[in-house]
This record gives structure tokens, C-alpha cells and sequence, in this order.
């Protein structure tokens, strides 16, 4: 049931838009003292001073008094892998010991790996592990996530897969928003190795037909020797032309040419972005393509980090989010996130809370539904443990969510 909540004495902070900020935007905030929240039937219906609140008589709010804590737009991830039979620990051992992602795949690890296990595993027990993972996300205020398929690279496995975030999304009393991409363009297969274009064939023919109305993006990942970029295109025209919204694994490992294609084909968002160039840059701050920006990943794998700087000099959306998968990043960490992007992407924490809400929701095509702390506005929120919002990044990688909200209704309190 959606509640009808009423937070007072709250430190409110928000961006504002029912579309992304972009550039020199990213970094401004709406500040209000003793702000007052309040959520009817899921919906905010009223944020603003205490002093302008008016109570429905007739109406039983639940109340909060925030003890002057900072409120906040419940977190976006908006870059997840949640679904995956398995785990992989060796293989972290091996990259640490110096090998590469790109040869732990060659060799049959990496998303292979994954797929195996995936496919032998039952939907519901994909979906009973996600929602483990989901609940650890609530946890760290995160009210809305991404979840692609990926794992089954198969017509039947890449269905089981998006029934089982289906299943997920439509579970009552659900802890957060579920939006659902399709990415059977993750890798070619072992039984199509050598044979590309046979597996981009079936995809069109096949898989993308079969996924057509089970979930609302289409994702690839676009890198040499994986999808490269004329298959590349000629996927997303098919799944745009199945009615598909696009994204793309870019630029992650080599410079290709990936965000350049996000521009041209008018993709959502372009995600990774560790090796973009600068006209890649330029091409998707002109046409308004996301840059969601995955900082654990590039930790995980000791890479350089993505030119967040970059993207918002050139007015460009930056959005961040946590890559959560069993390889190369085995991390949710929103608070790590953060650290990350402020300490070595040098983002300020303003653009840093921008880029996990209001810009995670225009990533995720919910920017007019979610992402900031408006009237008309779904009722997702975070309350902290602080009434200062520079604490995130200050109390590093460590989690100060007190509570979290979800249409109006508690789904985590710390205490």
C-alpha cells in the first residue's frame, strides 16, 4: 500500500527538472531549511518551508520529525548486470595476480563463465538472488534500478532472464522502481565463437523479436573483437526499429568509436566511457546523450577513470551508477561511488548527487517521474544520518542512510 507521509524539520536538497542537467547545471542545488516533505497516495504532494505545509484533516499522514537531516531524491542505479547465476572470485584473484579482463574472456572466463552458470540456473532462483542484492540497495538509499539481461545469450535464457526481472518489478510491496534492458548483445557465445555475423543474424531474427515488450532498452557492448561498430549499428537499428530505447557499453576497453555511434543513433545514454575520445565527447553533449559513468568498475579493474570533467565542461549529462555483475565489478557500493567520483574524478559532490538521481533517472528515461524532490513527483527519498550532504563523500565509502522511502513508504531504516 502507498502510504501518506508527512517529513518535517527536514534539511530538503535537490536538483530540479523533469529532464537531465547538463554541463555547469549539474552543480546547482535546491537547498531548503526546515523543509517539509509530504507524499499522498505515492506522489509528493507538497515540499517546501514547514511553515507553508498544509495537513489534510480528514486525512492520516504518517510523520517523521527529520531532526533537521538531510532529505535527499532517492539514489538511481542506473548501470546493473542484477541478474547472473554464479559467482567468479578466482577470477578476481587472477587480475590481481595481472592478467587481463580481455584474456580472462579468451581463455573462457568472464562472461562465459556466467553464462554457463546462468543458464542452468531456474528463473526463480535468478530472481531470489537479485532481490538479496535489492535489498542491500535499499539499504544505500537507492530507490530505482537498472537491470539487464545478458547472461543467457540464448533466445530461451535471455527471456528466462527478463521474466525474472519482470518478476522482480511486479513483486507487491516491491523496495524499489525496476526498469528493465535487454543486452543479448553482451558477447558472442562460445557456440557462435569464429562466427559473428551468424550471431548478430540471430539476434535480429530471433532474440530481439522475442524481447520485443519484455523490457524497454536495448543494450550492446560495443568493443573490439566483441561487437564492433558496423554489427554494432546494425543491431541497434534493429532493436530501434523494434521499438526498443537504446544504450551502449562504450568505449570501455579501447577507443572505437562507441560514443560517437551513441550520438548517431540517438542513444540514451552511452555507459563506461574509460577510453572515449574527444570528439566522442563533443558528438554526445551536442545530441544529449547520458554519459553514465561506472567509477567502481574502472577501480575494480585498475583503469583510468572517465573523463567526468570532460563531459561537463563540454555540457554534456553526466550520470553515475555502480556496474553491479558478477566480473569485473562484484560491487552496489552506492557510498564507494561517490568517494570515487568526488576523490578521483574530481566531480564536486553537488554534481555527484545530480548524477546519481536526477541525471541516473533521464539515464533510465524517468526523469519526469523520479530523480528529484518536486510536486507531481513520485515520493522516492533518502533521509541521512547528517544535516550536511557533504558528509557522503567525507565519510568514505561508508554508508549514512537512516531511511529510505519508496512511494511513500519506509522500506529501510537504519535505526
Amino acid at each position: 500500500m502507498q502510504k501518506k507521509l508527512i517529513i518535517t524539520n527536514a534539511t530538503v536538497v535537490t536538483p530540479v527538472g523533469n529532464s537531465a542537467c547538463k554541463g555547469a547545471d549539474m552543480a546547482k542545488l535546491t537547498v531548503i531549511e526546515n523543509a517539509a516533505v509530504k507524499v499522498t497516495d505515492g506522489i509528493i504532494t507538497y515540499v517546501g518551508p514547514a511553515a507553508g505545509l498544509i495537513i489534510d484533516s480528514d486525512i492520516d499522514y504518517s510523520l517523521i520529525d527529520a531532526e533537521g537531516r538531510v532529505v535527499l531524491p532517492g539514489f538511481v542505479d542506473s548501470h546493473t548486470h542484477l541478474i547472473f547465476g554464479g559467482y567468479r572470485p578466482d577470477e578476481f584473484s587472477w587480475r590481481l595476480n595481472g592478467e587481463s579482463y580481455m584474456s580472462i574472456m579468451q581463455r573462457g572466463g568472464g562472461i562465459q563463465s556466467t553464462v554457463n552458470a546462468t543458464r542452468s540456473e531456474s528463473c526463480d532462483a535468478l530472481a531470489d538472488k537479485a532481490q538479496w542484492f535489492i535489498n542491500r540497495m535499499s539499504e544505500m538509499g537507492v530507490t530505482t534500478v537498472e537491470a539487464k539481461s545478458g547472461y543467457g545469450l540464448d533466445t530461451e535464457s535471455e527471456l528466462k532472464m527478463l521474466e525474472a526481472i519482470d518478476c522482480l518489478a511486479s513483486t507487491p510491496g516491491q523496495k524499489l522502481n525496476i526498469v528493465s534492458t535487454f543486452l543479448g548483445a553482451h558477447a558472442v557465445p562460445k557456440e557462435y565463437k569464429g562466427r559473428t555475423g551468424e550471431y548478430v543474424e540471430l539476434m535480429i531474427n530471433e532474440m530481439i523479436p522475442a524481447a520485443k515488450g519484455k523490457a524497454k532498452f536495448f543494450d550492446i557492448f560495443t568493443e573490439k573483437n566483441v561487437f564492433e561498430i558496423e554489427d554494432s549499428r546494425k543491431l541497434l537499428k534493429a532493436a530501434r526499429e523494434a521499438g526498443f530505447e537504446l544504450k551502449l557499453h562504450a568505449d570501455e576497453i579501447v577507443t572505437l568509436g562507441g560514443a560517437e555511434l551513441a550520438a548517431e543513433m540517438g542513444a540514451v545514454s552511452a555507459d563506461h566511457l574509460l577510453h572515449v575520445s574527444d570528439e566522442g565527447v563533443k558528438q554526445m553533449a551536442e545530441k544529449g546523450v547520458v554519459a553514465t559513468l561506472l567509477p567502481l568498475t574502472a577501480f575494480a579493474l585498475r583503469e583510468p577513470f572517465a573523463p567526468a570533467r570532460k563531459f561537463i565542461e563540454a555540457g554534456a549529462a553526466v550520470a553515475l551508477a555502480t556496474d553491479l555483475n558478477p566480473g569485473s565489478c562484484f560491487s552496489g557500493s552506492i557510498p564507494l561511488t561517490i568517494a570515487l567520483a568526488c576523490i578521483y574524478m574530481n566531480m564536486t559532490i553537488e554534481e555527484t548527487i545530480t548524477a546519481l538521481t536526477l541525471n541516473g533517472a533521464a539515464a533510465v528515461g524517468m526523469a519526469d517521474k523520479i530523480g528529484s524532490i518536486e510536486t507531481g513527483k513520485q515520493g522516492d527519498l533518502v533521509m541521512l544520518e547528517f544535516s550536511n550532504y557533504r558528509m557522503l563523500p567525507y565519510y568514505v565509502g561508508m554508508n549514512c542512510v537512516n531511511t529510505t522511502i519508496h512511494k511513500g513508504n519506509i522500506v529501510y531504516e537504519a535505526r
